[in-house]
């Protein structure tokens, strides 16, 4: 065994030592919290000797996190337990071996997605500076930069093979499947009542109904697509810059210091197409039952997008009808909203009621609210269209700018039920008109390179994966009209992730031919 390999060992060895001493100190004092430091070997342990093993362990804890307000009160900052501090930990590791290698990979780099989102960054960064509160908007800053790293940049890597776009579905399907299971149970003890605190039966694992609602319908299409292709084995493909063997599998030349790729929890082929079904059938129910109006409407806009993929209509087309359609309501706008104020239906428990309530702006609390919200949002851009009020400032400024005729029974000054309630009008308050604009660049490229890939593709189980894939980020950006979630991990792992597939799958195509003659023999 050579010195540099010992001192590889040496963190996971100190961790442990640790992890003794703290057990002993915590048993001697009667203080058992300092018991979950065992996950500090483990994580040390993975970091340096299975990192995409680690990755996947992260997005399966995503969904069964839990605040840090739950167990200490009064801290000045928020985090999820045990995923954000492990996150931040592997943001770290993948700076170190950047300053190590001093190399990164060009093709993901200069991806057109990749400089829509490093130039949001470097915006953020820039408005950072010149914020009203600059210690919210550093933290804000932080937060996007580690989920953006380690679920982007460091995904597009894992994500050389395939096997492990699988695994990284199927980590985050099967424990929100846990916390599918839990709200159902919820539901069922409060019966034609569920509806009216429906916010309170997802909690402990996320602080609102309309949150879990947004993630269901990100992955519905997915599960759609696995029960389409369930008895699809997919090629293996060669990573970027790699080698790979009969399974697919890559291999990176070379000593590293982390090693990247993960030898796949799920072999060979998709999940049997009944077990996705199974699932799917869970997950749309969860879906009616979450009662977020918001998730309904963006399930139906991915249904449509889908039938126009199945009606092979050009992206350009498609780019073309919605600016016509954006053009028309706006020239309609009064009437239409002349319209939905002779709406008078509230939520309520029974469904066609409460999808009524969706356009009721004349007595409907959460709708009236949003109003109010987006309304401040407009008000704060008018005064500084630049620079913005700062990156996640907008709930501690936009008090200010409520008019008095707005407000509702649910309004506060406060920031409380969520900030501006939409992914783009929040920053546009906050960052300005480049900040909103970086925002729909990093969409609509995504859009642009996942309708590309649905047309070069030759293999049918690529173009299955990347139909799911896509339908469910566009479930998430009609979502945003309406709800800002891109600040939690519940939200934000499987959205970059989503991104993360599409570009690697992009970069794939350019690098190898877009299909395998041979089939691959099953080991």
């Amino acid at each position: 065994m050579t010195t540099g390999y010992r001192y590889e060992k040496l963190p996971v060895y100190g961790g442990g030592m640790l992890f003794v001493i703290a057990n002993a100190i915590s048993v001697w004092y009667g203080s058992y919290y300092l018991w979950f430091l065992w996950l500090v070997p483990a994580v040390l342990y993975l970091a340096f000797f299975s990192f995409s093993t680690l990755f996947m362990a992260v997005v399966f804890l995503t969904p069964l996190s839990l605040e840090l307000s739950m167990f200490a009160g009064g801290l000045p900052f928020d985090a999820s337990l045990p995923t954000e501090p492990v996150i931040v930990f592997m943001m770290l590791l993948i700076f170190f071996r950047l300053l190590h290698s001093g190399s990164f990979n060009r093709d993901i780099l200069f991806h057109p997605v990749s400089l829509a989102i490093l130039f949001y960054l470097v915006w953020i960064f820039i408005t950072t500076i010149t914020s009203t509160m600059p210690v919210v908007s550093v933290k804000f800053f932080l937060v996007r930069l580690w989920f953006i790293v380690v679920f982007y940049f460091l995904a597009i890597r894992i994500f050389s093979s395939r096997a492990n776009i699988r695994t990284f579905l199927w980590c985050y399907i099967i424990a929100l499947l846990a916390v599918v299971g839990y709200t159902l149970y919820n539901h069922a003890g409060y019966g034609l009542e569920a509806q009216r605190v429906a916010h309170r039966l997802v909690r402990p694992f996320y602080n609102d109904h309309t949150a879990y609602g947004a993630v269901l319908a990100m992955f519905i299409p997915v599960l759609a697509v696995f029960v389409f292709g369930g008895k699809s084995r997919p090629s293996g493909f060669r990573p970027f810059g790699g080698k790979s063997d009969k399974s697919g599998q890559s291999h990176l030349s070379g000593r590293q210091l982390i090693p990247w790729d993960l030898n796949s929890l799920i072999k060979g082929t998709f999940p049997p197409g009944w077990f996705a079904a199974f699932l799917l059938a869970v997950f749309t129910a969860a879906l009616v039952f979450s009662y977020s109006r918001a998730a309904w409407l963006s399930l139906v806009a991915a249904l449509i997008v889908w039938l126009l993929i199945r009606l092979r209509i050009k992206f350009t087309t498609i780019v073309t009808f919605a600016i016509f359609a954006g053009l028309l309501i706006f020239m309609l706008r009064h009437d239409l909203v002349r319209e939905m104020e002779r709406n008078t239906q509230d939520s309520s428990a029974r469904f066609h009621e409460h999808v009524r309530s969706i356009t009721n702006i004349t007595s409907d609390a959460s709708n009236l609210e949003r109003i109010n919200r987006w309304k401040a949002a407009l008000a704060m851009f008018r005064e500084k269209p630049l620079l913005g009020w700062g990156p996640g400032t907008y709930m501690f400024q936009y008090a200010t700018f409520q008019y008095s005729y707005d407000r509702t029974v649910i309004s506060t000054n406060f920031g409380d039920w969520g900030d501006a309630h939409s992914e783009y009008l929040g920053p546009l308050s906050e960052s300005g008109l480049l900040g909103m604009s970086s925002v729909l660049v990093i969409f609509s490229l995504t859009l642009v390179t996942g309708f590309r890939l649905l047309k070069r593709l030759a293999g049918r189980r690529d173009r299955l994966l990347v139909t799911g894939v896509l339908l469910g980020l566009v479930t998430y950006m009609v979502h945003g009209t309406l709800n800002n979630f891109l600040h939690s991990d519940k939200a934000a792992v499987p959205f970059w992730g989503f991104t993360a597939i599409l570009v690697a799958m992009d970069l794939y195509r350019k690098k190898s031919p877009p299909d395998h003659p041979k089939k691959v023999p099953e080991k």
